[in-house]
């Protein structure tokens, strides 16, 4: 393992911040962890609508560049407009530039945003816009389709053009995921190295030792596939959900179903509650380049069926730590069969196993490593 530099000054530019999940979660939780290990470590973000003090609690300085914007009420389109106008018109990277002119120089950046095009060390890719409105198209409201339909091949060519600017930007590019380094490999960008997100999985752990199993837990999301999970509910599984951010699209038919029952926002301690006494949680999803529901869910002690693919195809391992399904047949038909056989207990003791490999302390270490080859602090 490389020679760990000692006391780095390091500035980790973030997509807008809602709060500290989401894409949010890898930066707060590396940026606690490098704290801890006496680096000075600075938070940059377009917007910064979280409360400052849970970040700078945890030794993390944020830089709010404050940029204007229509959104703010609504995250996704807010994020699509902050994404929009950097790629067409740098307006964030300019008023970074004009933010940090005074500030005293870093020792290594890393830009783990999609909506701002800086100089970096290091460009953390975990997806690329274009790519996610594209897998996202059959859940959107119609309006927002009508929308992108018309704008889809203005969107394709300004995400390809933004996406070869970053990289220009970079030294190196690390991916979230074996997925996304073949996705940008094949658009011609060197991939370094894959380092998965990091989870604290001390929050995250088995709340009971004889959890209920009477129900199926389901997140509803942006990137949730619906069908799946009314063709599931209908079969006569019981399903408690949760997720805030996109209840607007979740179809109507399951806003009422007789079999789901809709928590909406749990905090973190009610979340690890319903992911312990899950009998298991089902995942499936359009798309998702990592996905930090199933290594919750595991860390929790509880398998997922989810599909054979891109981040979740990764992370659970078939048979021991969840099941990978093909299409949405197979997982309607998998989710019924776990429902009325269950599964052995030694999976959920796997599962946990399989969660500590994400651990924040494991994944801070590989980071670590590459900003101290990559820093020019001791050279």
């Amino acid at each position: 393992m490389a020679r760990v530099v000692l006391g780095m000054k390091i500035f980790m530019i973030a997509d807008p911040v809602l709060s500290r999940y989401g894409p949010v979660t890898p930066v707060f939780l590396l940026g606690r962890e490098f704290s801890k290990r006496g680096h000075e470590v600075y938070m940059i973000s377009p917007v910064f609508l979280a409360d400052i003090k849970e970040f700078e609690g945890v030794g993390i300085r944020v830089l709010n560049l404050d940029t204007w914007t229509l959104m703010k009420g609504e995250p996704s389109v807010g994020f699509f407009e902050h994404w929009a106008r950097e790629a067409v018109f740098s307006t964030n990277s300019k008023k970074m530039k004009r933010v940090l002119k005074d500030v005293e120089r870093p020792d290594v950046v890393v830009n783990f945003s999609n909506t701002v095009a800086a100089r970096a060390d290091v460009w953390y890719v975990q997806g690329s816009v274009a790519e996610a409105l594209r897998n996202m198209y059959s859940q959107l409201p119609a309006p927002y389709k009508v929308g992108y339909l018309a704008l889809r091949p203005f969107i394709d060519v300004v995400d390809r053009n933004f996406i070869r600017r970053v990289y220009g930007l970079s030294r190196v590019v690390i991916a979230n995921s074996e997925s996304q380094r073949r996705a940008y490999e094949e658009r011609g960008i060197r991939v370094y190295d894959v380092i998965y997100p990091p989870l604290d999985t001390g929050v995250f752990r088995p709340s009971t030792s004889d959890p209920s199993g009477d129900y199926v837990l389901v997140y509803f999301g942006k990137e949730t596939d619906y069908t799946a999970v009314k063709a599931v509910a209908d079969a006569g599984v019981k399903i408690v959900a949760f997720g805030s951010k996109a209840l607007s699209v979740v179809p109507g038919e399951l806003l009422d179903h007789p079999n789901i029952d809709i928590r909406g926002y749990v905090d973190d301690e009610s979340l690890v509650r319903l992911y312990s006494n899950a009998l298991f949680t089902f995942f499936p999803f359009t798309e998702e380049p990592f996905g930090y529901i199933p290594i919750e869910s595991m860390a929790c002690g509880t398998p997922v069926l989810t599909y054979r693919r891109q981040g979740p195809g990764e992370t659970v391992i078939h048979g021991i730590t969840g099941w990978l399904a093909s299409d949405t047949k197979d997982i309607v038909r998998l989710a019924v069969r776990i429902w009325k056989e269950g599964y052995p207990s030694l999976m959920r003791r796997r599962c946990r196993e399989r969660a500590m490999e994400f651990d924040v302390r494991r994944i801070s270490e590989k980071w670590l490593s590459l900003l101290s080859k990559l820093t020019k602090v001791g050279d």
